[in-house]
């Protein structure tokens, strides 16, 4: 009988121990769970959620938003990384790292809270007890920094790095800081305000309306902004704009290119962050930065941009002693130091760019506004040296524009042709239609050349005669010609921006293939495609072209075709190519663009083109020109142009002659 009581005295032992050892694993759990919602709640800058214990726990997420109040939305990272538990209470180690700061210079540091058993009282949530024995964390404001005392808040204030210039081919830099002046209105200064938005209106071309509203709807004293001037814009208007009551200014410095025009699409504006580039960078730009707000700018805003500096300081209640002159206490809790940003540089040549700026200003379309395009590349490098657009602003048309290309594509159709035994001495007739399966094609404005050689056709820009040679082809014969020239590669990835390189599928028939011959139907290209292709021409050999040296963007595969051609890089044949450039040669000096024959310099070699697009009668058509002198190849495309002849051929000349 002894020894069953032993037996169950042992049982009963063990139950307890093993009863205890529950107990504590139940406690050291609940203690960690506590300090891993604590952590969570502090990372995500709201406590509302969290389970708090004792004094003060209720008023606990209002004290921890306020005190983050002055962070600009920065965020910590907090990790637990252990939790001391002496019965019913712990201490949680946190390490905390916040999103300033670079490297050695990071802002991190250790802290620590204060963990009990909540009992049930004190807790803020008590519908989240889950039946274990519920942990809360105390608040404090130590808790979030070590030296932070009650009534006191974060604050950060950031320094600015020098930005990053954009240079140009030769080192320079085409974007650098200039000197800038913001026009404002202040209300309570403008004895009528509706009278002097209407001024300025008038004065700066901005919506007088849009500003009269704008200065209605703000306070008195604050600066409502008008237009930002480059300071010799300013200047030639500052006489009449001083005088006007109400009319403030403040003068800054801005990355500004040589003229307001110059590459503009291209390399885009700076200017203060918009919310919608605020909520891509991932806390990186932060409301009232300087940032890339479109083109390079933008995409290359994060090396450009630098590092700013950070100080994070800690700030008393409003109106507590402490601060220089008796004003309100602050301490610095972490200081950095702004690292510069980097420079990009770009093939661009600063000469050539203003050429063809300068050459788009003289375009003229059926449009009120016209909208053109000009892209210049080295015959010998590949390097792309302007890329041109009118309106200077907008869409970056001269790069991603998808337009069919016309007779200029007759170029690439006629490499083709040669490969199936075509001479330029053959006589091709170019009568006023042609029809291929029902379809009827006929010559720009009627016209018909009879029985005369290809060279002739070509120099006079024949539809007829190409839509005639065009059962010579196979299905596949143009999109191979277009890629051995780079139209439909893949070397847009070398360039280091976005653009399209063109597109020539496979046809599905005689039609589809007579249309492709003469650039219509699904051909599409970019200027800067057929800038490219010219190149080529010119060189009578494949170089991969380029835009962006540094940083190096991730080289291209050469010309793997979004038409279906082989991949690889593009391998034109250089005899064909030399009967290409002598035919382009004959439309400069006797053809459709021979206002070019007698432009200084080397000779020119030119192609026009008239494309057809969208609907009506007649269709309406865009102009085209490309060519190339010396080592300078182009491309010209006028929006809704008249025909290429009348309308790029003369955007073409005024590019040239500004480079002689």
């Amino acid at each position: 009988m002894a020894g069953g009581v032993v037996v169950v005295l042992l049982v009963a032992a063990g139950a307890s121990a093993a009863g205890w050892q529950w107990r504590q694993d139940q406690l050291d759990d609940g203690a960690r769970r506590a300090a891993e919602q604590l952590a969570a709640g502090m990372a995500a800058g709201d406590l509302g959620g969290v389970r708090l214990v004792g004094d003060g726990a209720a008023d606990a997420p209002a004290a921890y938003t306020e005190v983050l109040s002055g962070l600009d939305g920065l965020r910590p990272e907090v990790t637990v990384t252990s939790v001391e538990r002496d019965g019913a209470t712990a201490t949680a180690q946190l390490a905390v790292r916040w999103p300033v700061g670079t490297g050695p210079e990071e802002w991190s540091y250790a802290t620590s809270a204060a963990l009990s058993e909540a009992g049930g009282s004190g807790w803020t949530d008590p519908s989240a007890w889950t039946g274990r024995t519920p942990w809360g964390a105390r608040y404090a404001p130590a808790v979030v920094e070590p030296s932070l005392a009650a009534g006191e808040r974060l604050a950060v204030q950031r320094t600015p790095a020098q930005r990053g210039q954009v240079l140009g081919g030769d080192g320079s830099a085409i974007v650098a800081d200039a000197p800038v002046v913001e026009v404002g209105v202040q209300p309570s200064r403008a004895t009528d305000p509706a009278g002097l938005s209407a001024q300025l209106a008038e004065l700066l071309d901005v919506d007088g309306a849009a500003l009269a509203s704008r200065v209605a709807s703000a306070s008195p004293d604050a600066f409502v902004p008008v237009i930002t001037l480059r300071q010799a814009d300013y200047d030639a208007v500052s006489a009449q704009l001083r005088p006007l009551p109400g009319t403030v200014f403040r003068t800054s410095t801005l990355p500004l290119a040589p003229t307001p025009a110059f590459a503009r699409a291209l390399l885009g504006r700076v200017g203060s962050a918009t919310q919608e580039v605020v909520d891509a960078s991932g806390g990186r730009v932060v409301s009232g930065d300087t940032t890339g707000l479109s083109g390079l700018q933008r995409t290359y805003d994060e090396r450009l941009a630098g590092t700013p500096g950070t100080t994070v300081q800690a700030v008393g209640a409003e109106g507590a002693e402490g601060g220089e002159g008796g004003g309100t206490a602050t301490r610095d809790l972490f200081t950095s130091e702004p690292v510069a940003g980097q420079d990009v540089q770009l093939t661009l040549d600063a000469r050539v760019q203003q050429a063809a700026d300068a050459a788009l200003a003289t375009a003229t379309s059926k449009d009120a506004e016209p909208a053109a395009a000009l892209v210049a590349v080295d015959t010998t490098t590949g390097a792309v040296l302007a890329v041109a657009n009118t309106p200077a602003s907008g869409t970056d048309r001269a790069l991603v524009g998808q337009y069919p290309p016309g007779s200029t594509f007759k170029a690439v159709t006629t490499t083709a042709l040669l490969a199936s035994g075509l001479s330029p001495d053959d006589t091709v007739p170019c009568p006023a239609t042609a029809v291929v399966d029902g379809r009827s094609f006929r010559n720009f404005e009627g016209g018909a050349l009879g029985q005369v050689p290809f060279s002739t056709d070509f120099a006079q820009s024949c539809n007829t005669a190409f839509v005639g040679l065009s059962n010579r082809l196979s299905p596949t014969g143009l999109a191979e010609a277009a890629a051995a020239v780079g139209i439909g590669g893949g070397w847009d990835a070398g360039l280091g921006v976005e653009a399209f390189t063109g597109d020539v599928p496979s046809d599905e028939g005689a039609v589809d293939r007579a249309a492709a011959s003469i650039g219509q139907g699904t051909v599409l290209a970019s200027p800067l495609a057929m800038a490219v292709a010219t190149s080529t021409i010119a060189r009578g050999s494949w170089v991969e072209p380029s835009l962006v040296l540094d940083p190096a963007p991730q080289s291209g595969s050469g010309a793997a075709s979004t038409s279906g051609s082989t991949a690889g890089a593009p391998q034109p044949d250089a005899e064909r190519l030399s009967v290409v450039r002598d035919l382009m040669r004959e439309v400069a000096v006797r053809g459709t663009a021979s206002a070019l024959a007698d432009v200084p310099g080397a000779p020119v070699h030119a192609k026009t083109g008239t494309a057809e697009f969208g609907s009506g009668d007649p269709l309406p058509t865009h102009a085209w020109t490309i060519g190339f002198q010396g080592d300078v190849a182009f491309a010209v495309l006028v929006e809704n142009g008249a025909s290429g002849g009348t309308t790029a051929v003369p955007v073409a000349e005024a590019f040239l002659r500004g480079l002689a």
